[in-house]
């Protein structure tokens, strides 16, 4: 019986080492589960993040395609006058495109590293423009390009126009003109991105002059006569520049033109003579007849005119001295009614008396001889008379102002 009770005992305790060897077995396998969980080793516990191409910026920012914003600021006031861009970090940029509803491919280009495209074609306003293409990471890994841009869509746009046209040739007085078909508030912002380049050396100023015809104005003159010869480039990159008031310019305008031979007019009341001297020399010395002194109404006004037109035959007409008459070989020196003409009525007076209702009176063969030789610009220095040219007598007064008071015009500081 003892043999027996060992035995079993031994038995027992056989079992007992079995249970405890797979107890130990199985707590083993549970904490290499728990280990191969655990946080305190990540790499083992996360999954390999899938490889991320580069990161696209746009400027101005961009909408989703499905209408979500990618960037917090509105892309819905983008100034034409702007450029866009795209740009990749990390990587290069690869068949980069912005295309207006239509399809149609705004003009731009890539910077050397292609990691930027930056537009250089015009945009239009209250248009949405779409970004195609992607940006490539060097590991082939691609982020697409992709999003709308829309531009603003303003309250008013205004048009300007330039008063001397390409390629023309204009004399010494010219001013620049751009004349604007409604009012602007923010002029500086206008001045700012006006530009006169010149082949000489000419000093100059643009000035504001009030409202006509419709809207503003503005003029550049130069501090003297222009230097003969001289070519002149003028750049107003006006789209998309804010006018103030919710107007926006609605184009570029731009000119390059020619400063002509010297030609000015010496226009001495007194003398009963008007004189033409061009590049330093005297030309012509013509009889003449200027206004009627003893009535200021017809007095030729005192000052530095400019030329802004001829005509071979041109009506005038007067209800207040009751006439009605085409002239010939008329010359506009003022906008106030004041020509360079030929007037057989006054050939006497001519080179001897002040007879005629402002204008300055030649023979029918001076008046065409003089008309021969103008252009757009001469100026006409009238002395001699009681009253002085002034902002009453038209739209060119430019010259009548000092220079110092001239600046004063301009709209910045």
């Amino acid at each position: 019986m003892r043999n027996a009770r060992i035995e079993y005992a031994g038995e027992r305790l056989r079992r007992v080492l079995i249970v405890v060897v797979a107890l130990i077995g199985a707590l083993g396998i549970v904490g290499a589960v728990a280990l191969a969980a655990s946080p305190q080793d990540p790499a083992a516990s996360q999954a390999a993040p899938a490889p991320a191409g580069p990161l696209v910026s746009y400027q101005p920012p961009v909408r989703g395609a499905d209408g979500a914003g990618i960037d917090t600021v509105s892309a819905a006031t983008a100034n034409p006058a702007q450029p866009v861009s795209v740009r990749a970090a990390g990587g290069m940029l690869d068949g980069v495109s912005l295309t207006d509803p239509d399809g149609h491919a705004v003009d731009g280009a890539l910077s050397p590293d292609r990691s930027t495209w930056t537009s250089s074609g015009d945009l239009d306003f209250a248009t949405t423009y779409s970004w195609h293409g992607r940006a490539v990471a060097p590991d082939g890994t691609a982020t697409p390009v992709q999003g709308t841009v829309a531009t603003l869509k303003p309250a008013h746009t205004v048009r300007g126009t330039l008063n001397i046209g390409d390629g023309r040739t204009v004399g010494v007085a010219a001013p620049i003109e751009i004349q604007f078909d409604r009012h602007v508030e923010d002029r500086a912002a206008i001045e700012k991105v006006l530009k006169v380049t010149t082949s000489k050396e000419v000093e100059g100023a643009w000035g504001w002059l009030p409202d006509e015809n419709g809207g503003s104005r503005v003029h550049w003159r130069p501090k003297e006569y222009w230097p003969s010869g001289t070519k002149v480039t003028v750049d107003a990159p006006l789209e998309g520049v804010d006018y103030g008031g919710g107007s926006y310019g609605a184009e570029d305008l731009a000119t390059s033109f020619a400063i002509g031979r010297a030609q000015i007019v010496k226009a001495d009341a007194r003398s009963f003579r008007m004189i033409v001297i061009r590049d330093g020399r005297q030309i012509a010395d013509y009889p003449a007849s200027y206004g009627l002194a003893d009535d200021p109404n017809r007095n030729t006004r005192s000052g530095i005119h400019v030329v802004t037109e001829k005509f071979t035959d041109k009506r005038m007409v007067s209800q207040q001295y009751g006439y009605d008459v085409v002239e010939k070989w008329a010359v506009r020196m003022s906008n106030n009614g004041e020509f360079i003409h030929a007037n057989p009525v006054s050939a006497a007076a001519q080179g001897a008396a002040n007879v005629t209702h402002g204008c300055v009176n030649l023979s029918i063969e001076n008046a065409e001889a003089y008309y021969d030789t103008v252009l757009y610009g001469d100026p006409v220095e009238v002395t001699g008379t009681p009253v002085q040219l002034s902002a009453r007598d038209g739209d060119l007064w430019d010259w009548t102002l000092s220079w110092e008071r001239w600046k004063g015009l301009s709209a910045l500081p």
